[in-house]
């Protein structure tokens, strides 16, 4: 008997576990405390927080991160490849399935399998509530769903495992399921989402709960995955035409591409705006508020920004100064780590208590539009954009085209000594990028050495943000890096203090933005027979108020007519590659979007300022220099097929002969 439950744990353990349970003991101890768990509600509480323990914590972008998806984005490298830093590993093409790094795969069912039995033991809760057990209930789906849907995002299709627990006799054959399709993984999830939005509460107002799933965690869900799966690259690709199952001989990848996929994804994305709950975020126009282009509708928010301050709109999503519960744009978040795996700390300068080692690239810098809503290369007479010089040529930018003057506007203070390619930018550039001479108050610091708070960071060789002495690898190798989540009081020093922060999983800027491509997609229009919503694509009357709320809540002009189909498709891109910065979108944006988008923007060098500049000699600094021969370890590219997905680990796949590999590992 022994020897059965020890070959069907075996079996199970790359689809239940992340733990050691092929102790037969702890096998039956653990049924034992299940027994017990399911008598009382504070236990079933316990035992549902357990299972959502394996969910990662998205708001830890780059320095021990669940997941490889900011840290492998071509809007960024780190200034280390270490263990912590350990995405960096897939852009220089170091990952095998014999790595261990961001192994999610056994803990992900894990988290699965315990939602499971929450769902089949509930009823015997003697001391809980209707209303507790229906939301305990909707958070199960829920779980189910968002791990299928993680498990979907970083291995593609996977297998789908019982509701119910396989039976102790059941053999090693039948327990080592085969995977399932792109398209029934999507079906998947989108059934518990369905479920879940039955049972979930419409909001959560103890702060407690915050981070806690709603109905429009549910429906949001459901919104972002229906919309990949309508994109090129799952949607008809024939790629991976020879890439089947063995049972059935069913594609992985559907082979038809089916338009009302993108019906389907209008319609989940209308149902989050159907809510009435959600509403994109601003923050009221003050006093200095600065003035923006005549080309900008000055019509109340949402028909332009005349009562609005778009950089306060923005800046405060993401900083803490708004706090969660007032904050209508989140549709669901997770709180990010405060000190060592923060956004702060990798972003921030030593005297801030940073490492310094966050690089954003020049491609993600240029594109942020200018003020006047052109992009920098086409921005009129009223704002240029110099063209600054290339490390191959002798025209490095000019000392005229620096700033002559200080500029402040809307908290926010603009050095003379900033270059004016930086200047007349949008709002969303100086919200979320930090380059030469932008001011780091960290204004929480109380202590007495006055160069740790109001720091103008430089990113010469010898400037403010050179490396310390005893940390040398510690210094930004771009010019550029992240501010999108730090608030003027942030600091990490002793005697300084952060902000708490909530990291948006989903956002209803995004929800307008699925809402908007998915119609721009559609060809005619679409029911959706259980809702008995009707979506037509190519709708101006109903794209171009979506959209234009993203364009004015960040200060620029709105679209006044629809544009074709090609032009309207690549402002999409933009605007989500621009909206999303640093949020963990544009990663697979790119593999959605398919091999022309991917190749494009992995397999380019990688550009930005030229750090080993020093002051003296500080308008060479602004020539763009290419990277990956500087810093070869960090700076090189390595993009192909094999990285639309991540691989299947190899001692999960040792495990189960019916677990085939993914393309290209």
């Amino acid at each position: 008997m022994k020897i059965i439950h020890k070959l069907m744990l075996i079996a199970l353990l790359p689809l239940a576990s992340c733990g050691d349970f092929l102790g037969i003991d702890d096998y039956f101890m653990n049924m034992t405390q299940l027994d017990s768990v399911f008598q009382r509600k504070e236990l079933v509480q316990q035992y549902l927080r357990g299972a959502a323990s394996y969910l990662p914590n998205e708001g830890n972008l780059w320095t021990n991160s669940a997941t490889p998806f900011q840290g492998a984005s071509d809007e960024n490298f780190t200034s280390w490849n270490d263990n912590r830093h350990a995405a960096i590993r897939y852009l220089l093409d170091e990952v095998t399935p014999f790595s261990t790094d961001y192994n999610n795969y056994a803990k992900y069912y894990e988290g699965i399998r315990k939602a499971n039995i929450v769902l089949k033991r509930i009823g015997e809760v003697p001391d809980i509530s209707d209303v507790d057990r229906r939301d305990y209930i909707g958070q199960c789906y829920f779980l189910k769903g968002y791990y299928m849907y993680l498990l979907l995002l970083q291995y593609g299709p996977t297998p789908i495992v019982p509701d119910d627990p396989f039976a102790v006799d059941a053999d090693v054959e039948t327990m080592s399921l085969e995977r399932a399709t792109y398209d029934e993984v999507v079906a998947y999830v989108c059934a518990n989402m369905e479920r879940a939005n039955e049972f979930l509460a419409d909001t959560r107002e103890a702060s407690s709960e915050m981070n806690m799933p709603t109905k429009g965690a549910a429906l949001a869900t459901m919104s972002r995955v229906l919309l990949y799966a309508a994109s090129p690259w799952y949607n008809g690709n024939l790629f991976y035409s020879d890439w089947r199952r063995d049972s059935d001989n069913a594609y992985f990848i559907s082979q038809e591409p089916k338009n009302e996929k993108w019906g389907l994804a209008a319609v989940a994305a209308k149902r989050v705006m159907n809510l009435g709950t959600y509403k994109i975020y601003t923050s009221p126009k003050e006093s200095d508020t600065p003035e923006f282009p005549a080309n900008v509708s000055t019509a109340p928010f949402p028909d332009g920004i005349g009562n609005i301050d778009p950089y306060r709109s923005f800046t405060y999503l993401f900083n803490g100064e708004v706090p969660r519960l007032l904050n209508e744009e989140i549709i669901y978040s997770c709180t990010p780590a405060t000190s060592g795996d923060s956004p702060l700390w990798i972003a921030a300068p030593f005297q801030l208590g940073g490492g310094n080692g966050l690089n954003l690239t020049q491609d993600i810098v240029d594109a942020f539009y200018m003020i006047d809503g052109n992009p920098i290369n086409a921005s009129s007479a009223e704002f240029p954009y110099p063209q600054p010089g290339t490390a191959e040529s002798s025209s490095a930018l000019d000392v005229n085209q620096l700033f002559n003057k200080n500029l402040a506007f809307s908290g926010y203070q603009l050095s003379p000594n900033t270059a004016r390619m930086y200047a007349n930018r949008e709002m969303r550039f100086y919200a979320s990028i930090g380059f030469c001479y932008t001011l780091w108050p960290g204004t929480s610091y109380t202590g007495s050495d006055n160069s740790r708070r109001n720091v103008f960071v430089t990113y010469y060789s010898d400037g403010t943000a050179a490396p310390n002495q005893n940390y040398p690898e510690d210094y930004n190798r771009t010019g550029y890096t992240c501010k999108k989540y730090i608030h003027p009081e942030d600091n990490l020093v002793s005697g300084g203090s952060v902000r708490a922060k909530s990291f948006p999983i989903f956002r209803y800027a995004e929800i307008l933005l699925n809402y908007v491509e998915a119609l721009n997609e559609l060809n005619g229009s679409y029911t959706d027979e259980a809702t008995g919503i009707t979506v037509t694509g190519r709708d101006a009357a109903e794209i171009l108020p979506a959209f234009n709320q993203i364009r004015y809540r960040a200060g620029l002009p709105g679209l006044t007519s629809l544009p074709e189909q090609a032009t309207m498709r690549d402002l999409i891109k933009r605007e989500r590659q621009v909206e999303f910065a640093c949020e963990g979108r544009r990663y697979h944006d790119l593999r959605r979007w398919g091999w022309d988008d991917a190749n494009a923007a992995y397999n380019k060098p990688v550009t930005g300022m030229n750090v080993k500049i020093r002051t003296t000699d500080r308008p060479a600094f602004y020539a763009i220099t290419p990277l990956s021969s500087v810093y070869p370890r960090l700076a090189r590219r390595s993009f192909g097929y094999k990285n639309f997905f991540c691989p299947i680990p190899r001692s999960v796949i040792n495990k189960n002969a019916n677990l085939v590999q993914n393309p290209g590992w």
